[in-house]
């Protein structure tokens, strides 16, 4: 298991906005170091929750930049770097690796559906023989429901056959979680990291390293007990407790959208309303919603 890397509790952070939707750089700052306090191994910035697909590579970059500046260690951040086109997910890599970040998340090629697995394999060692950095670690975004682009286990073999070293893990999102079990068992020293909060769980129970979650940015702490005392016969009851509460947040925030769930519990959590912006096409619960999420 010490093996493994990525391992840990890492929150698919929300990304504040201000009142223009541009990135909230002091706010993100804020909510990452309340996370990494509240027991997080790290920050996966840029990801779906984040909304990163909804942002320019420019705006990508400076958040990175701000969060490197502010003096989150590069090596607790995992920011997403895959986008449709080939040579921007090349420049956010590149950049990534330019501040001391080695470790970073990267989406299959999203727009085009029913690519082969050669053209898969391609796309991903294009971009690895491009940055061309020995430093370079990545870890697999597998999210079938929103790219429409599963990555197969004869990928992933071939990858790491062709790039010792470089494809560390992999995030699946997939919510199955035979698929989840597979992967630790087809491919030891790989990092298998759950998608879905609940599941952390029983995928530490077989092997897992941990997860990339959304409701961490609500239960960051419960999160990180699970992980650390999950193998403690002693600590069960706390664990099965904690698990719980999970599971409670988590079903939560899926009864409306989900980021506008999170982001209007952190608005409610922190006395500030702006948490509940969201960049176009995406938009605010209603106030219906809103109500019945917090009277829940």
């Amino acid at each position: 298991m010490s093996e493994l890397h990525p391992r840990g509790v890492f929150c698919a952070a929300v990304t504040p906005l201000t009142a223009d939707l541009s990135p909230d750089h002091a706010q993100f700052v804020v909510h990452a170091r309340r996370l990494l306090a509240e027991g997080c191994d790290g920050i996966a910035l840029l990801g779906t929750t984040g909304e990163a697909n909804s942002f320019s590579t420019g705006e990508r970059m400076a958040l990175l930049e701000v969060a490197v500046a502010a003096g989150i260690a590069p090596e607790r951040l995992l920011p997403g770097t895959g986008v449709a086109a080939l040579t921007e997910t090349v420049a956010l890599t590149r950049h990534a690796l330019s501040l001391g970040v080695a470790t970073v998340v990267m989406l299959p090629p999203f727009y085009y559906k029913g690519v082969t697995e050669d053209g898969l394999f391609a796309s991903y060692a294009e971009v690895v023989q491009r940055v061309d950095d020995p430093r370079l670690r990545v870890v697999l975004y597998h999210i079938p429901q929103f790219s429409a682009v599963p990555i197969p286990f004869a990928v992933i073999e071939r990858l790491r056959a062709a790039f010792p070293g470089t494809f560390a893990g992999i995030k699946d999102s997939s919510g199955d979680f035979a698929n989840m079990t597979a992967l630790v068992e087809r491919f030891p020293g790989f990092a298998v990291l759950a998608g879905a909060d609940p599941l952390m769980l029983p995928l530490l129970q077989k092997g897992g390293a941990g997860c990339i979650t959304a409701t961490s940015n609500l239960v960051a702490a419960d999160l990180a007990f699970v992980f650390r005392h999950f193998a403690d016969p002693d600590r069960a009851a706390e664990v099965e407790a904690a698990q719980a509460r999970v599971v409670v947040a988590r079903n939560r925030v899926s009864r409306f959208a989900q980021i506008g769930s999170i982001r209007t519990l952190l608005g409610e959590r922190y006395g500030e309303p702006g948490w509940r912006r969201q960049r176009p096409p995406l938009v605010p619960l209603s106030a219906e919603e809103s109500a019945a999420l917090l009277a829940g």
